[in-house]
């Protein structure tokens, strides 16, 4: 973390590597920024700093029309830390408050509607209401500058819950009416990207943000190698691919397309979303951003990483550990395997129309914790079953909010789930940067590969997955140098 001095000269040379990390406010205009805007820097005694957008507003800050800064990438830090305030700003994100409240988010949490709203409001400079209602204004800026939606409808299903309590947010926090801001939307690319043209692909379009560089290809080619059939795709040969999946979600069905074009340095990722329930638009591009890691931060990981990886960190910078749309996926993927595709047909929920090799969504744990699952090896089918029991009654907790450490225990507790394989659902399950898989063959390569050991793993924390992904690169490479690939 950096004092005010140093988040003041990051605003000074307009440093992109800040943005989402802090949030600054001029007093003589009423407007908040992300640090990289381009405006005339300010005077500093007019500056005050926020540590998100949703203080900032709280503190009566309008959002800057030139930088957009409730468009910013996520900070990395809510992925590292594994607090209370951590583990609610993950849930935030996903949209729990505004399907189960406040209460419900503290249910979740194990803690009292009282504490949580302390805590956060120590922490972020805002409570989970003002922090779900940040987010509910993005997505309403996103409808009305991405879609030809009617006013109304877009008021509804950016989730509020009156036309009236919709004008009167978007008003405060962008200065201008609903209508305004649609005819405001920007007519062309900018430094930090298009809102997207409106009916070029059916659905929603998006430009998902990331900070530093990104391996795109490396991550495209790293869900190309694992694609579930019915449920994800790659169209395209690459630098043009395109990755499809279906999603299920809290009010319907979805279908995320990402496009590998774009990515790199452009500072973005092209998306469309089809959904059958646009109250799904923030929680879909959530979870999607989670599945391509793109809040994560790559200067840090790189830096802290040093010496001893900077051969193979180099190579590949930019480098992203791909995560999920949903938890307990890759628990159950984990546990079937080769068999998973064999899941998906016999258990899956059909889509109502096919799109292309689209077609189920993935099942339930509720189906699977009373099938009989006799299609699987006698071993998998014994352990899944009692996963999925247990997923869906409770006794086991995946979600972006979990504890992590919590979560890999009760995981262990399942017969047939081993130390590898919780330490694998724990890190792409629950998006948790800092698992380094020791028993995984070509991370243990890589090791040799530089001379290190596992006792040197303590000092790449808390970005050891990061490491892993490096070592395992560069156990890769060794092997195609060797056959003359």
């Amino acid at each position: 973390m950096i004092g005010d001095d140093g988040k003041y000269q990051a605003v000074c040379s307009r440093d992109v590597r800040f943005d989402g990390e802090f949030f600054f406010a001029v007093a003589t205009t009423g407007i908040y920024c992300r640090p990289s805007c381009p405006a005339t820097t300010p005077k500093r005694a007019n500056v005050r700093f926020f540590p998100t957008a949703a203080a900032a507003q709280s503190s009566g800050f309008r959002a800057c029309r030139r930088c957009r800064p409730d468009a910013v990438p996520g900070s990395a830090v809510w992925d590292v830390r594994a607090d209370v305030v951590g583990r609610a700003m993950r849930l935030i994100a996903d949209g729990v408050v505004d399907r189960e409240g406040v209460s419900g988010l503290a249910a979740r949490l194990g803690y009292s509607a009282r504490q949580v709203q302390r805590q956060l409001n120590a922490e972020v400079g805002a409570g989970p209401t003002a922090l779900a209602r940040a987010r509910r204004a993005h997505t309403a800026r996103i409808l009305l500058q991405t879609t030809s939606m009617p006013v109304t409808d877009v008021a509804f299903a950016a989730g509020f819950a009156s036309v009236r309590q919709f004008n009167d947010t978007v008003s405060e926090i962008y200065a201008a009416t609903p209508t305004g801001l649609r005819e405001a939307r920007p007519r062309s690319a900018t430094r930090f990207g298009d809102v997207g043209v409106a009916g070029a692909v059916p659905g929603i379009p998006l430009r998902l943000p990331f900070r530093g560089p990104y391996a795109v290809a490396e991550m495209f080619g790293a869900l190309a190698s694992s694609l579930l059939p019915g449920v994800e795709e790659m169209a395209g040969d690459a630098p043009r691919r395109r990755y499809r999946r279906t999603l299920r979600l809290p009010h319907g069905a979805g279908i995320a397309e990402v496009r590998e074009s774009g990515g790199g340095d452009s500072g973005w990722l092209d998306c469309h979303l089809c959904l059958e329930d646009l109250r799904d638009l923030t929680t879909a591009a959530h979870r999607v951003r989670r599945l391509f890691d793109l809040d994560a931060d790559p200067d840090a990981v790189a830096h802290r990483l040093g010496r001893a990886l900077s051969p193979v960190v180099s190579l590949r910078p930019g480098l992203r550990s791909p995560g999920t749309v949903d938890p307990h996926e890759v628990a159950v993927r984990a546990v079937a395997g080769t068999a998973a595709a064999q899941v998906v047909q016999r258990y899956g929920q059909p889509l109502g129309t096919a799109r292309g090799g689209l077609t189920h969504l993935f099942p339930r744990v509720e189906d699977l914790a009373d099938a009989s699952l006799d299609d699987l090896p006698h071993s998998a089918g014994r352990t899944l079953r009692v996963l999925a029991r247990r997923l869906a009654d409770g006794e086991i907790v995946l979600d972006t909010g979990v504890d992590r450490a919590v979560a890999e225990k009760a995981l262990l507790d399942v017969a047939g789930i081993g130390p590898a394989r919780a330490a694998y659902i724990r890190m792409r399950g629950l998006g948790d940067p800092d698992v380094l898989l020791t028993d995984d063959a070509d991370v243990r390569a890589g090791m040799a590969r530089l001379g290190l050991d596992v006792v040197d793993a303590d000092r790449w924390r808390p970005w050891r997955t990061y490491a892993g992904l490096h070592l395992a690169e560069a156990a890769r490479d060794r092997r195609n140098t060797f056959s003359g690939s």
